[in-house]
């Protein structure tokens, strides 16, 4: 409370976002941090992680941008980017983008106090019950604007670029909006630059993405997540409006967790749209990810899919709450949720909570969870065609997790999230081999 007060006379925005921000912030301070007595929170302690707050990020200059550039400079130097260091926009790291798609920092959208913007942050109220939703808003420092107008088709994927600017340990708070326009079709990729691999200071990262499909218009977006130095803490929020004959498909990938939680808060608003709501979740060591989704049908005959998978190794834990909620006009609705977990180690932990609430009388709506060890049979077998136990059990966690990657349209992101799957895969088994003990 006192880190808002001395923060808020150098926050970007007019009278009108100075006074969201502040009844943003008491319906924060009303709540607190979340701890496990809130049921939407329960897996997942933030009172109990966040023993402290970290200085909030200033923009990033000078040396720190140049040591960006030479990282963005290899794989990276080509693609359609926008990026964010320490939650703020960079023009400097950021690349042109297609004829049809404006970007500009969400600082100087929020100086200007233009009529119509609060709505657009919050994607109508959307997760407006959250604190960690309303800490953001209240705190919100910069991010993207982002713009795709009606009718344009981007084939290549723009890439929205997180990246760690600051050497020692940060807060930031940062909020971009992507608005589709009607019969537009654009993807966008979601992921994390930190220097060296895993950020080498902890972070505190509060970060959200507000989306507006519009009508008959298509998103496909993915989101990698994770790779933070020990000790940090991120909080991810998804907001997405979806118009009439939409579609909107979504995958998230999570590894290297120290302690995450990814929430998505998605309405299907017009009749006929589709969405898919897809991840993937690697944990190991005492890594902590919690996917948490809220998605309500508001439209008559929409469909909607969601699959999460996870595996877990050593003492980490995953959670997956996922709640479909059709509303009484949302007839002829046909919605399905389910969420797998592979346990390697006795010591590993999978939550799952799916709910379904529903108030139409014409639907098709089911989900379901399911938690286990690998099959020893299937094991047994091809280890009996000359397969190492350490191969025949890598072989059936990449195909465990492939199903789900393998429905992404963008054949380029889908190969990039299969290596990072084979390349957490090949380190654990360096790990288990340089564990075991030496023969004589």
């Amino acid at each position: 409370m006192e880190h808002y007060r001395g923060a808020k006379p150098r926050l970007p925005g007019g009278r009108n976002i100075s006074g969201w921000r502040d009844c943003c912030f008491r319906a924060f301070e009303s709540a607190g941090l979340p701890h496990r007595r809130i049921e939407s929170w329960h897996y997942t302690d933030l009172r109990a992680l966040m023993r402290e707050r970290l200085p909030l990020a200033n923009p990033p200059a000078g040396e720190a941008i140049e040591k960006l550039n030479r990282q963005l400079a290899g794989p990276m130097a080509a693609k359609r980017r926008i990026v964010l260091a320490d939650g703020y926009f960079v023009p400097e790291l950021s690349s042109p983008l297609p004829e049809g798609v404006r970007v500009r920092s969400l600082a100087a959208a929020l100086a200007e106090d233009r009529p119509g913007l609060i709505p657009l942050l919050s994607c109508g109220g959307l997760g407006e019950e959250d604190p960690v939703l309303a800490l953001n808003a209240a705190m919100m420092q910069s991010g993207a604007l982002i713009e795709v107008g009606p009718g344009v088709a981007v084939n290549e994927p723009i890439h929205l670029v997180y990246a760690a600017a600051a050497p020692s340990p940060v807060s930031y708070f940062s909020r971009s909006v992507l608005t589709v326009g009607n019969g537009a079709c654009v993807r966008l990729a979601e992921w994390g630059l930190s220097p060296g691999g895993p950020a080498s200071s902890p972070r505190q990262a509060n970060a959200v993405l507000a989306i507006d499909v519009g009508e008959g218009a298509s998103l496909f977006h993915s989101a990698k997540a994770g790779g933070a130095a020990s000790g940090s803490i991120q909080l991810d929020s998804l907001l997405a409006r979806i118009g009439a004959g939409a579609r909107f498909e979504t995958f998230s990938f999570v590894s290297g967790a120290a302690a995450l939680r990814r929430q998505m808060f998605i309405r299907l608003e017009g009749a006929d749209s589709e969405a898919s709501i897809k991840g993937v979740s690697l944990l190991r060591g005492r890594e902590h990810a919690d996917v948490t989704l809220r998605l309500e049908h508001a439209g008559a005959r929409c469909r909607s899919r969601e699959i999460f998978k996870y595996i877990a190794d050593e003492q980490a834990t995953g959670v997956f709450q996922g709640k479909i909620r059709v509303l009484p006009e949302a007839q002829k609705t046909d919605a399905k949720m389910l969420a797998k977990a592979v346990l390697l180690s006795e010591s590993a932990a999978m939550n799952s909570k799916p709910e379904l609430e529903i108030f139409a009388d014409d639907v098709v709506c089911g989900h379901g969870a399911t938690s286990g060890s690998l099959d020893k049979d299937q094991l047994f077998y091809l280890q009996s065609r000359g397969l190492r136990f350490d191969e025949a059990e890598a072989l059936l966690l990449e195909a465990f997790a492939a199903d789900v990657i393998d429905s992404i349209g963008y054949e380029e992101v889908a190969k990039r999230f299969r290596n990072a799957v084979r390349a957490w895969l090949s380190a654990r088994r360096r790990t288990e081999l340089e564990a075991e003990p030496a023969t004589a």
